[in-house]
Parts: C-alpha cells; sequence; structure tokens
C-alpha cells in the first residue's frame, strides 16, 4: 500500500493554477496560433445567431416549439433587462444588444461544463476585457450623443445636489468611477468568477484522482469525496456561468439607462 511517506517527488501532486489556461494553438494560420477560446468565440456566435435567426425566420402566430423557445429567450433579456432597466421609453433599440451579449456569454460560460469544449472562453482575460471594452465604447456613445460630449463629462462627473466647495474631492472621483473603471470592473467579474471556478473544478477532479491512484489508504475516501465535491461545484459553477451573463447584460442596461439620463 502506498504511504505518504512512499511517494516520491516525481508522484507528488502539483495544483492547478494559471499555467492550465495557457492551451496550445489547435492551429496556425501563418505567424498566429489559433487557440481553443478563439474558436470558442466563433462557434458561440454561430450558434447563438444561428438559433436567433431560425426561431424567427418563419413567425407564425401559433408558434412552434423552436419559435416559441426563441421569444421566451427573448423575451426574458427585452422585458426583465432592457424594458425594467432602461425603461419603455429607450429600451427597444439596445434590446438587440443585450440579448446577443447575454446569450454570446452564457454560451461561452456554459463551455466550461460542455463536453470536448471544457473551457470558460472569458477566463482569458483579454476577451472579457475586449467585451467590456465594446460595452464602455457603447454606453459612452450614447450618452455624448444624447447630451453632447462636454455634457455627457458633466453629467457623469458633476454629482447633482452637492456644495460646488465639494467639486475638487468628488468631480475627479466621478470621473474615474463612472468614466474610467467601469470596464474594468466589468471585465474582472466575469474573468475572475470564470477563472477562479475552472480552477476549483480541476482542483477537485485531479486531486480527487491522485489521491485514489497515488496516496492509498485515506485517499480511498478523501478521492471520491473530491470527485464527489467536483461534480456539487460543476452544477453551481453553472448557476455561476448563468449569473455572470446575466449581471454582465443587467450592467450595460444600468450603464445604459444612466448615461440617457437627465441627471446623475
Amino acid at each position: 500500500m502506498i504511504t505518504p511517506s512512499s511517494v516520491t517527488a516525481a508522484d507528488e501532486f502539483h495544483a492547478p493554477g494559471p499555467s492550465i489556461f495557457d492551451l496550445p494553438p489547435v492551429f496556425e494560420i501563418g505567424s498566429l496560433g489559433v487557440t481553443k477560446p478563439m474558436l470558442q468565440l466563433i462557434v458561440a456566435a454561430v450558434v447563438v445567431f444561428g438559433f436567433l435567426y431560425l426561431a424567427i425566420r418563419k413567425g407564425t402566430l401559433v408558434p412552434g416549439r423552436l419559435q416559441y423557445a426563441g421569444e421566451e429567450a427573448y423575451g426574458f433579456v427585452r422585458n426583465s433587462i432592457g424594458r425594467d432597466i432602461i425603461g419603455s421609453h429607450d429600451f427597444q433599440k439596445f434590446t438587440p444588444y443585450l440579448v446577443s451579449v447575454f446569450f454570446f456569454i452564457l454560451l461561452n460560460n456554459l463551455f466550461a461544463s460542455i463536453p470536448l469544449f471544457q473551457f470558460p472562453t472569458f477566463s482569458r482575460s483579454g476577451m472579457a476585457y475586449a467585451l467590456a471594452g465594446l460595452s464602455w465604447v457603447i454606453y459612452n456613445a450614447v450618452g455624448m450623443k444624447k447630451h453632447g460630449v462636454l455634457g455627457y463629462l458633466k453629467l457623469q462627473s458633476v454629482p447633482s445636489g452637492v456644495s460646488p466647495a465639494m467639486y475638487p474631492l468628488l468631480v475627479p472621483l466621478e470621473f474615474f468611477s463612472n468614466i474610467l473603471v467601469r470596464p474594468v470592473t466589468l471585465a474582472l467579474r466575469l474573468f475572475c468568477n470564470m477563472f477562479a471556478g475552472h480552477i476549483l473544478l480541476v482542483l477537485f477532479a485531479t486531486g480527487g484522482f491522485y489521491l485514489i491512484t497515488e496516496y492509498g489508504g485515506i485517499g480511498y475516501v478523501a478521492g471520491p469525496l473530491a470527485l464527489v465535491l467536483a461534480i456539487v461545484v460543476s452544477f453551481l459553477e453553472m448557476l455561476i456561468q448563468f449569473l455572470q451573463a446575466y449581471v454582465f447584460a443587467l450592467l450595460n442596461a444600468m450603464y445604459i439607462a444612466g448615461a440617457l439620463a437627465d441627471e446623475h
């Protein structure tokens, strides 16, 4: 029987770390290495577009199953995020974007739990920052279009109902918070949750197999327990994957609503 003292250095367990996200290219186009997360972005975009297109392609008064699923999916984002947050006057024009970003993020997050994929796309920080940067451009452009550049910057930086004596302190903080920090926190929230969740799943799975195959003794008890926890955590992670997509779309709606508002 293998005991802790008999496990050699070569057999020592190496906990998963950031290196597990450094995937080799699937193939190369010239000097560009195309990685798995890059392909997942394309697959997610095609699947989301294809599903929504097929759902509405032959719209009928009495919807079939696919049309009904598409209408329910669209209506969920339209009503619970777009209309409730942005307001009934302006939400319609932003609903397609909110629907697209919600389901695009959701599918990329769920890739972490789908066999053969098993990797959360937005656990790569660059991809999360790129999507947050797109959101930053959209809601700032919306605000500048309505209020003008200077009017929008004033709206976002100068709080109403505050004594001008407080402006030297509050205006830089408001500008920093509303203009500069938002895309960073938007990306970090998505990236960190996907990053940490994936590491946790890999830790439980690899640790469980290690305890069973290399440790022996108590490992025959702790190993299966770790594998059971990996299954439990995987279901919890699916809930987090949904919530992160919802929160990202919700915050986008809130930022758009704030950009359109006449007072800060």
